[in-house]
């Protein structure tokens, strides 16, 4: 008997491929039907802890660049020093709504968000007729 050691093996996957497809399909097939359900028991939450909602300070600004905060009205120019006299007596947590009329430039409703964040808010958001 002689030896050819220029015989090269060769592996013959296909029966594995055969059994891994048919596993699949049988794993594809069996998944859907499969339903866990846990029973969880959720912690009563306290009934006598009221959450104090903190009122949103609205600002808006008109057509003629003047600054309204509530009933008090501001020339743009002199908006961040009285923002910062304004945010003494807000918390800083509290949500501030800038509502701009849309024939402004888009610079003059940044300049009045800047004043507000510098002022130290945190929560600045505009707000849309839409």
């Amino acid at each position: 008997m002689a030896i050819d050691w220029d015989e090269k093996p060769e592996l013959n996957i296909t029966p594995l491929v055969d059994i891994m497809l048919v596993l699949l399909a049988i794993l594809m097939v069996t998944t859907p039907t499969l339903v866990f359900e846990e029973t969880i028991t959720l912690p009563d939450g306290s009934k006598t802890a009221t959450v104090n909602k903190i009122p949103p300070l609205e600002i808006r600004i008109d057509k003629n660049k003047n600054v309204f905060i509530g009933k008090d009205k501001f020339a743009l120019k002199n908006f961040p020093d009285n923002m910062i006299l304004i945010a003494s007596k807000h918390s800083k947590e509290t949500t501030v709504y800038i509502k701009a009329d849309k024939d402004l430039l888009y610079s003059d409703v940044m300049y009045v968000m800047k004043s507000i964040k510098n002022a130290g808010f945190l929560k600045v958001a505009l707000e849309t007729g839409g």
